[in-house]
Protein backbone atom coordinates (compact mmCIF):
# COMPACT_ATOMS: atom_id res chain seq x y z
CA UNK A 1 0.00 0.00 0.00
CA UNK A 2 2.91 2.24 0.86
CA UNK A 3 4.31 2.15 -2.73
CA UNK A 4 1.64 2.70 -3.91
CA UNK A 5 1.39 6.37 -2.21
CA UNK A 6 4.75 7.55 -3.45
CA UNK A 7 4.77 5.55 -7.31
CA UNK A 8 4.32 7.85 -9.95
CA UNK A 9 1.19 7.82 -12.25
CA UNK A 10 3.93 8.44 -15.63
CA UNK A 11 7.03 5.56 -14.87
CA UNK A 12 10.54 7.83 -15.83
CA UNK A 13 12.69 5.98 -19.04
CA UNK A 14 15.97 5.13 -18.15
CA UNK A 15 17.10 7.85 -20.49
CA UNK A 16 15.29 10.80 -18.61
CA UNK A 17 16.56 8.75 -15.16
CA UNK A 18 20.18 9.28 -17.02
CA UNK A 19 19.38 12.87 -18.39
CA UNK A 20 18.22 13.85 -14.88
CA UNK A 21 21.35 12.14 -13.56
CA UNK A 22 23.96 14.73 -15.29
CA UNK A 23 21.17 17.49 -15.24
CA UNK A 24 18.31 18.13 -12.78
CA UNK A 25 14.80 18.92 -14.51
CA UNK A 26 14.40 21.74 -12.42
CA UNK A 27 18.32 22.81 -12.76
CA UNK A 28 21.52 23.47 -10.41
CA UNK A 29 19.99 26.17 -8.89
CA UNK A 30 17.42 24.87 -6.72
CA UNK A 31 19.93 22.63 -5.16
CA UNK A 32 21.78 25.55 -4.63
CA UNK A 33 19.12 27.50 -3.19
CA UNK A 34 18.34 24.43 -0.92
CA UNK A 35 21.86 24.04 0.15
CA UNK A 36 22.17 27.51 1.09
CA UNK A 37 18.99 28.00 3.20
CA UNK A 38 19.87 24.93 5.02
CA UNK A 39 22.93 26.58 5.81
CA UNK A 40 21.72 29.65 7.18
CA UNK A 41 19.56 27.95 8.95
CA UNK A 42 21.85 25.96 11.11
CA UNK A 43 21.21 26.16 14.91
CA UNK A 44 25.26 28.31 15.18
CA UNK A 45 27.04 31.39 15.38
CA UNK A 46 27.99 32.67 12.48
CA UNK A 47 31.66 32.14 12.95
CA UNK A 48 30.66 28.07 13.31
CA UNK A 49 28.56 28.05 9.67
CA UNK A 50 31.57 29.73 7.87
CA UNK A 51 33.67 28.38 9.34
CA UNK A 52 31.96 25.05 8.97
CA UNK A 53 31.35 25.17 5.24
CA UNK A 54 35.12 26.77 4.34
CA UNK A 55 36.66 23.40 6.13
CA UNK A 56 34.20 21.58 3.61
CA UNK A 57 35.70 23.30 1.03
CA UNK A 58 38.94 23.28 1.35
CA UNK A 59 39.19 19.74 1.86
CA UNK A 60 37.45 19.44 -1.60
CA UNK A 61 40.73 21.23 -3.12
CA UNK A 62 42.55 18.08 -1.64
CA UNK A 63 42.95 14.87 -4.13
CA UNK A 64 41.71 12.45 -1.47
CA UNK A 65 38.46 11.84 -2.33
CA UNK A 66 36.90 9.05 0.02
CA UNK A 67 38.84 10.74 2.94
CA UNK A 68 36.67 14.06 2.26
CA UNK A 69 34.41 14.17 5.42
CA UNK A 70 37.15 13.13 7.49
CA UNK A 71 39.27 16.09 6.35
CA UNK A 72 36.20 18.57 6.57
CA UNK A 73 35.38 17.17 9.91
CA UNK A 74 39.13 17.39 11.41
CA UNK A 75 39.47 20.76 10.02
CA UNK A 76 35.77 21.91 11.35
CA UNK A 77 36.91 20.38 14.62
CA UNK A 78 40.17 22.85 14.94
CA UNK A 79 38.75 25.85 13.53
CA UNK A 80 35.61 25.43 15.31
CA UNK A 81 33.20 25.18 12.93
CA UNK A 82 30.21 23.25 12.97
CA UNK A 83 30.24 19.97 11.84
CA UNK A 84 27.03 19.76 9.28
CA UNK A 85 27.85 23.07 7.73
CA UNK A 86 31.07 20.92 7.00
CA UNK A 87 29.82 17.99 5.48
CA UNK A 88 27.21 20.45 2.72
CA UNK A 89 31.05 22.34 2.62
CA UNK A 90 32.39 19.37 0.76
CA UNK A 91 29.02 19.46 -1.67
CA UNK A 92 31.47 22.08 -3.62
CA UNK A 93 33.95 18.86 -4.79
CA UNK A 94 31.39 16.39 -7.03
CA UNK A 95 31.55 15.29 -10.28
CA UNK A 96 30.92 18.37 -11.84
CA UNK A 97 33.43 20.23 -10.31
CA UNK A 98 36.45 17.45 -9.46
CA UNK A 99 38.09 18.05 -13.70
CA UNK A 100 38.11 21.72 -12.99
CA UNK A 101 39.69 21.20 -9.50
CA UNK A 102 41.91 18.50 -10.70
CA UNK A 103 43.33 20.88 -13.15
CA UNK A 104 43.64 23.72 -11.39
CA UNK A 105 45.24 22.21 -8.42
CA UNK A 106 47.68 20.43 -10.97
CA UNK A 107 48.79 23.12 -13.30
CA UNK A 108 48.90 25.46 -10.10
CA UNK A 109 50.77 22.88 -8.11
CA UNK A 110 53.38 22.65 -11.13
CA UNK A 111 53.84 26.24 -11.16
CA UNK A 112 54.86 26.61 -8.06
CA UNK A 113 56.96 23.48 -7.84
CA UNK A 114 58.74 24.58 -11.01
CA UNK A 115 58.15 21.12 -12.99
CA UNK A 116 57.42 22.83 -16.06
CA UNK A 117 54.94 20.74 -18.07
CA UNK A 118 54.74 17.04 -16.98
CA UNK A 119 52.79 16.01 -20.14
CA UNK A 120 55.06 16.87 -22.26
CA UNK A 121 57.92 15.65 -20.42
CA UNK A 122 56.57 12.01 -20.45
CA UNK A 123 54.53 11.34 -17.29
CA UNK A 124 53.14 7.77 -17.40
CA UNK A 125 49.92 7.97 -15.56
CA UNK A 126 48.81 4.84 -16.33
CA UNK A 127 52.18 2.97 -15.11
CA UNK A 128 51.84 5.05 -11.97
CA UNK A 129 48.00 4.09 -11.48
CA UNK A 130 48.64 0.20 -11.89
CA UNK A 131 51.24 0.19 -9.47
CA UNK A 132 48.77 1.44 -7.00
CA UNK A 133 51.17 2.55 -4.68
CA UNK A 134 51.18 5.68 -3.03
CA UNK A 135 54.74 5.98 -3.49
CA UNK A 136 54.61 5.81 -7.05
CA UNK A 137 52.32 8.31 -7.51
CA UNK A 138 53.08 11.28 -4.79
CA UNK A 139 55.74 12.59 -6.80
CA UNK A 140 54.55 12.58 -10.16
CA UNK A 141 50.96 13.08 -8.85
CA UNK A 142 49.46 13.79 -5.53
CA UNK A 143 52.37 16.24 -4.61
CA UNK A 144 51.87 18.63 -7.11
CA UNK A 145 47.87 18.57 -6.59
CA UNK A 146 48.35 19.40 -2.89
CA UNK A 147 51.05 21.67 -3.38
CA UNK A 148 48.48 23.29 -5.69
CA UNK A 149 45.70 22.64 -4.04
CA UNK A 150 47.11 24.81 -0.68
CA UNK A 151 46.47 28.75 -2.13
CA UNK A 152 43.58 27.57 -4.19
CA UNK A 153 42.06 26.69 -0.95
CA UNK A 154 43.18 30.08 1.26
CA UNK A 155 41.69 31.94 -1.31
CA UNK A 156 38.49 30.33 -1.89
CA UNK A 157 38.36 29.36 2.19
CA UNK A 158 38.67 33.75 2.64
CA UNK A 159 36.28 34.70 0.45
CA UNK A 160 33.94 32.03 1.15
CA UNK A 161 34.34 32.61 5.15
CA UNK A 162 33.80 36.75 4.93
CA UNK A 163 30.81 36.15 2.30
CA UNK A 164 29.11 33.04 4.40
CA UNK A 165 29.56 35.22 7.76
CA UNK A 166 27.80 38.26 6.27
CA UNK A 167 24.95 36.16 5.18
CA UNK A 168 24.78 34.25 8.47
CA UNK A 169 24.53 37.25 10.63
CA UNK A 170 22.21 38.87 8.64
CA UNK A 171 19.66 35.63 7.95
CA UNK A 172 20.14 35.88 12.30
CA UNK A 173 19.18 39.06 13.16
CA UNK A 174 16.05 38.99 10.47
CA UNK A 175 15.34 35.99 12.60
CA UNK A 176 15.74 37.18 15.61
CA UNK A 177 13.30 40.42 14.58
CA UNK A 178 10.52 38.07 13.58
CA UNK A 179 10.57 35.70 16.04
CA UNK A 180 10.87 38.80 18.56
CA UNK A 181 7.13 40.46 16.36
CA UNK A 182 5.90 37.00 16.50
CA UNK A 183 6.31 36.57 20.97
CA UNK A 184 4.87 40.51 20.92
CA UNK A 185 1.93 39.62 18.79
CA UNK A 186 1.32 36.35 20.86
CA UNK A 187 1.74 38.71 23.94
CA UNK A 188 -0.23 41.45 22.93
CA UNK A 189 -3.06 38.67 21.94
CA UNK A 190 -3.23 36.64 25.55
CA UNK A 191 -3.05 40.19 26.96
CA UNK A 192 -6.03 40.93 25.32
CA UNK A 193 -7.54 37.70 25.56
CA UNK A 194 -7.38 38.15 29.48
CA UNK A 195 -9.16 41.52 29.81
CA UNK A 196 -11.56 39.94 28.06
Amino acid sequence: MCDMLFRRRQPISRLNKLRELFWPRRGFSRSLRYLSKRVLRLSATPHAIAAGVVAGVVSSWTPFIGLHFLIAFAIAYLVAGNMVAAAIGTAFGNPLTFPFIWAATWEVGHRLLGNGNPVSEGLDLEHSFSLASLGSMWQPILKPMLVGALPLALVSGMILYALIYIAASKFQARRRLQLAERARLRLAEALQETSV
